[in-house]
């Protein structure tokens, strides 16, 4: 089962780990199918956003303690730009859907640029 090769990468503070790998997973193919739904593209992208964030420290564990998941390549030429690209992805998820448009429109008097 698919649960089982993740779960060495979830970090020890993880509260019941198997529930949040199938969790995660489940989040992940919402999230994908919310974005073809007009509607709910806004939400999900959103949500999407927030699991990028969520799964960052697995993804830190994995590369730093060097936990093979097969098929990803266990090399730093794929998890270093994973790595440093996580935050692009989450900002992008973000701009894509309007809930941000930093930095490419000038703010306007009182406004915070975030999730409007």
């Amino acid at each position: 089962m698919a649960t089982e090769r993740f779960l060495p990468i979830m970090p020890g503070w993880v509260p019941a780990p198997r529930l949040v790998v199938i969790g995660t997973g489940l989040c992940e193919i919402a999230g994908a199918l919310a974005l073809f739904v007009p509607r709910l593209r806004r939400l999900a992208g959103i949500m999407l956003a927030l699991y990028a964030v969520c799964v960052f420290p697995a993804n830190i564990k994995q590369a730093f303690e060097g936990i093979a998941v097969p098929p990803i390549p266990d090399t730093w030429w794929y998890h270093g730009p994973r790595l440093a690209l996580q935050p692009v992805m989450v900002w992008w998820a973000l701009y894509a859907v309007h809930a941000i448009d930093w930095p490419f429109t000038a703010r306007r008097a009182g406004d915070t640029g975030i999730l409007r």
